[in-house]
């Protein structure tokens, strides 16, 4: 595949025309991969096994795809890739070239729920995608490079929170070959008794599979005995006497990188060295003592006699793949068509009253409460340790955690996965959803920016995924952000950072759903929606602290399902011809926008100001730019043709003016957000130095009011004067005191 786009079978000798114009590909880690996905294919075929095979290296697509092919799993779902020699040349000519498939493991490979792009989180998908189903084992590869980063090295911990009794298992395979791209891997310079401290230590039964000479039988053995220990562990525990703290089998395969591959090119060392890791004969196209080492090296697998005389596998071949279909590694539902929807309640019973106080995740705690009870075994939590500080504990009220380490969780099927890993949980999540369930990732908003990277990749995956003709509908990867920089002024400046907001409105914007909800009723309708949700990546965000119920279940599900809406209560005359729009997008923002509203009514009531709300980011870009856009009648409708906007926004101002660059009257708009300031202050110190404060509306709005309204203009310098000296006492007095105004928070008035 890396090489040739003709003479496949090799039926001639090579020439400089059979070969590839760019040879692109990874061949070190692939004799590996191929070794243990033939004894998978065994093992399937011996146990009636129902296995998933997940790889880290990622860039061993090679090998991954001539497996497929010879199990035929490769025609089920792309058709020309029939298994005979027709099928063959296309698969071969076309990898790594245009309409073929890419170096990389993707969502067009059969089978495969991680695609291994950024290393680091094959095991945590691996520990995610058996959760609920115990029947399932994933066989995990976890190559020496991957296994230095920080996400694998949390991952080895995931067993913790696996209970045998529900749950599947996992069979990490640590693959040793000593060299990553171009130096010595860390897992490569420690023996075997080095390891097996690591390994025990980390709570597993180590295992090397190591013998060169007789590697097919030692894998073979040490796969089989690694089932049979995952078997037992699972029938004690499914049989009521569960092994306390079971340790888990891991194997440690060792073979040479690149291995039966060239040994030596240009008198360089390529076989078990680092010039194994990708193209070992990069110029056999046009070096002909590189083309006559390519040619002896793939004659040396005696294609003859592999093949018959129509390009088919031979029965030797065939007779170690499963017969089932639906057991083949390729084929596994699992992988492309298990999703179950949730059952999701109806959220308005757990509405909460307008006018009163609430917490967004207090009330949403409740709902998902419900949730769990309703779903016991296709959704589940992954959190870091921030679950009862974020207010979300009314999920643990009958479930607990499910930490099997712990003795007060062990054994109790709890759906929440507490570990102080973004990395691990986000892993986690994404196995549990590309297998057909239902997550949700609750965090502090600060610290969500850890898995952007880690989100782009699976979001890549989804959007290959959505351009499959084959892969069906999974469950929406679902953020709750709170504990936001708004209110975070007691932990300080490193607590605050809200963006992972611009993480998802770059991503393609037919997946990226970014939602604000302004209080508790909102966060409910969001939080339902985002549950019964596909294919998105939806980000909740919201507060933790008590904030005011502007409005009742049925209104805050119209808001929501509007996207955005005026607020009559807080505008002059229902906001019937403004001479200003004040926007608020989000909780705390919002609520200066109301009391700067409240303020201007008492002080400068000839201004007149329309007040919105925006709880669906995504309705603010230009229409067409994405599926919840509001159209320019829409757009004109909630936002004047003429009229001065200022938006008080959540996020970093750059997003929103990004977002809205493309819109009329874009001239026009005013934009306040998180400046980078903050420490350990009050809340109300915050919105003061973030320029998002009721003070800093209120003059806005003048500012805007006055290119229009001359009874505004005469007063314009005197209030905005008025209004920032109002500003400077407030901070004066928290200096002073070491707490906000008595007063501030209190629900404005529009008497």
């Amino acid at each position: 595949m890396i090489f040739l786009k003709d003479n496949t079978l090799l039926q001639r000798d090579l020439t400089p025309e059979d070969i590839k114009p760019r040879l692109l590909g990874h061949w070190g880690t692939c004799p590996g991969l191929i070794l243990v996905y033939a004894h998978m294919n065994l093992l399937v075929r011996k146990l009636d096994l129902d296995a998933l095979y997940v790889v880290g290296p990622g860039h061993g697509a090679p090998a991954m795809l001539a497996c497929l092919w010879l199990e035929n799993s490769l025609a089920r779902f792309w058709p020309k890739y029939t298994r005979d020699a027709p099928g063959l040349a296309h698969l071969i000519s076309g990898f790594s070239a245009p309409g073929g498939f890419p170096s990389h493991i993707n969502a067009e490979t059969p089978g495969s729920i991680h695609e291994g792009g950024e290393l680091g989180y094959a095991l945590g998908v691996s520990f995610g995608a058996v959760m609920d189903k115990p029947d399932l084992i994933c066989v995990c590869v976890v190559g020496d490079g991957e296994a230095e980063t920080g996400p694998t090295a949390t991952a080895w911990h995931g067993y913790k929170y696996i209970d045998p009794a529900e749950s599947g298992a996992v069979l990490p395979i640590v693959h040793v070959n000593g060299f990553k791209i171009s130096e010595r891997t860390i897992y490569g310079t420690m023996d075997d008794k080095e390891l097996t401290a690591l390994f025990t230590g980390y709570g597993y039964q180590v295992r090397f599979v190591e013998d060169l000479a007789r590697i097919d039988e030692d894998l073979a053995a040490s796969m089989a005995w690694a089932i049979g220990e995952i078997k037992e562990i699972q029938r004690r525990a499914r049989q009521g006497n569960p092994i306390v703290k079971p340790r888990w089998p891991v194997l440690i395969l060792r073979t040479p990188k690149g291995w039966s591959g060239p040994k030596k090119v240009h008198g360089e060392i390529v076989e078990g060295s680092f010039h194994a890791h990708q193209v070992p004969l990069p110029g056999a196209k046009d070096d002909p003592e590189e083309l006559k080492q390519l040619q002896e090296w793939l004659a040396s697998y005696k294609p003859e006699q592999l093949f018959d005389s129509e390009g088919k596998p031979v029965e030797a071949i065939l007779q170690v793949i499963p017969e089932n279909d639906e057991k083949k590694l390729g084929q596994r539902k699992e992988a492309y068509a298990a999703y179950t929807p949730l059952d999701v309640p109806d959220w308005t019973p757990f509405g909460v009253e307008q006018g009163t106080q609430q917490s967004c995740m207090k009330v949403t705690g409740e709902l998902l409460h419900e949730v769990v009870k309703q779903n016991p075994s296709s959704f589940r939590i992954f959190s870091p340790d921030e679950l009862v500080s974020n207010k979300l504990d009314a999920v643990l009220r009958d479930s607990n955690r499910n930490f099997q380490w712990d003795i007060a969780s062990r054994a109790k099927g709890g759906r929440v996965i507490e570990i102080l890993s973004e990395h691990t949980c986000q892993g986690m999540l994404q196995g549990y959803t590309l297998t057909g369930r239902t997550g949700l990732f609750p965090s502090y908003e600060a610290f969500l920016g850890i898995v952007h990277t880690m989100m782009v990749q699976y979001t890549k995956f989804v959007k290959m995924a959505h351009e499959t003709t084959w892969r069906q509908p999974v469950g929406s990867l679902n953020y709750l952000e709170t504990s936001t920089w708004a209110r975070q002024e007691h932990n300080g400046f490193s607590h605050q950072n809200p963006s992972f907001i611009g993480a998802i409105l770059n991503l393609k914007p037919s997946m990226a759903r970014v939602y604000l909800p302004p209080d508790a009723n909102c966060f409910l309708s969001t939080m339902a929606h985002c549950l019964r949700a596909k294919n998105y990546i939806n980000l909740m965000v919201g507060s933790k602290q008590p904030t005011p119920v502007w409005l009742s279940p049925e209104e805050a599900d119209k808001h929501c399902i509007a996207g955005a809406s005026i607020w009559k209560f807080a505008s002059v005359d229902d906001g019937v011809r403004p001479d200003v729009v004040l926007v608020g997008i989000g909780v705390e923002v919002t609520f200066e926008v109301i009391a700067a509203a409240a303020l201007l009514r008492k002080t400068l009531p000839a201004l007149r100001v329309r007040v919105i709300n925006v709880t669906d980011l995504m309705i603010l870009g230009p229409f067409g730019s994405h599926p919840h856009a509001l159209s320019d009648i829409e757009w004109n409708a909630l936002f004047t043709t003429d009229k001065p906007v200022h938006f008080n926004y959540h996020g970093y101002p750059g997003e929103l003016k990004s977002l809205l660059f493309g819109r009329p009257g874009v001239a026009r708009t005013t934009i306040e957000g998180y400046r980078e300031e903050g420490t350990t202050t009050s809340p109300f110190a915050m919105m003061l130095v973030n320029h998002t404060s009721r003070y800093h509306v209120a003059a806005a709005a003048v500012r805007g009011a006055a290119l229009a309204n001359p009874w505004v203009e005469v007063d314009a310098h005197a209030r905005i004067s008025e209004y920032m000296h109002m500003a400077k006492k407030d901070e004066e007095y928290i200096l002073a005191n070491g707490k906000d105004p008595e007063g501030t928070f209190d629900v404005p008035t529009f008497e």
